[in-house]
């Protein structure tokens, strides 16, 4: 078995519609997720996958495979996040899954979204500022290399180890007064 993110194109159909099938199968949750903590908005998730696998199967023939699949599908679906949601993406916070339409069936995707939302430690993350917020995610929700992160958010390496290290003391600041502060981790 592969660790995650080390999938190379040749380990997919050349055939762009079958690689686009297998690549929704191996990574639809991955480009759904991280559509979703961009967005915070589940519907504008959907039609970001959507665009996000359109791009990948009309570029599949193209990508020279350089980096890794996963790396270029969190590339496209970083763009796409970010041309969509321009300066708003760092206004607003995503939104509570919960407080979706009640009544419906929940699909895996949406599943996920709950659970990544429930996340305490998510909950911590969410209150950093936003080029923190989404180095962390990329790099301990996706497992991405500080490399791939690099080449995900068109920033130098550098400056995302710099972000990952002023991003963790950040977050252990909240945590730690969240702990002086909430009684169920005691005193």
């Amino acid at each position: 078995m592969k660790p995650a993110g080390t999938t190379k194109k040749n380990d997919f159909s050349q055939d762009p519609a079958q690689a686009l099938e297998q690549l929704m199968d191996q990574y639809g949750a991955i480009v759904m997720r991280t559509a979703y903590f961009y967005t915070g908005d589940r519907h504008l998730a959907e039609d970001i996958s959507q665009e996000v696998f359109l791009r990948a199967y009309r570029k599949w023939t193209s990508f020279r495979g350089d980096s890794s699949v996963k790396t270029w599908l969190t590339t496209i679906t970083v763009n796409v996040c970010r041309d969509k949601m321009g300066v708003r993406m760092f206004q607003e916070q995503p939104t509570d899954p919960s407080r979706m339409e009640l009544g419906r069936t929940i699909s895996v995707e949406e599943e996920a979204l709950q659970r990544l939302t429930k996340s305490e430690v998510l909950q911590y993350v969410l209150r950093l500022a936003l080029p923190y917020q989404e180095v962390l995610y990329l790099y301990y929700y996706l497992d991405l290399s500080t490399k791939e992160i690099a080449e995900a958010t068109a920033a130098p390496e550098g400056t995302v180890r710099n972000r990952l290290h002023r991003a963790r003391e950040a977050l252990a600041q909240i945590m730690n007064k969240g702990e002086m502060s909430d009684g169920r981790y005691g005193s």
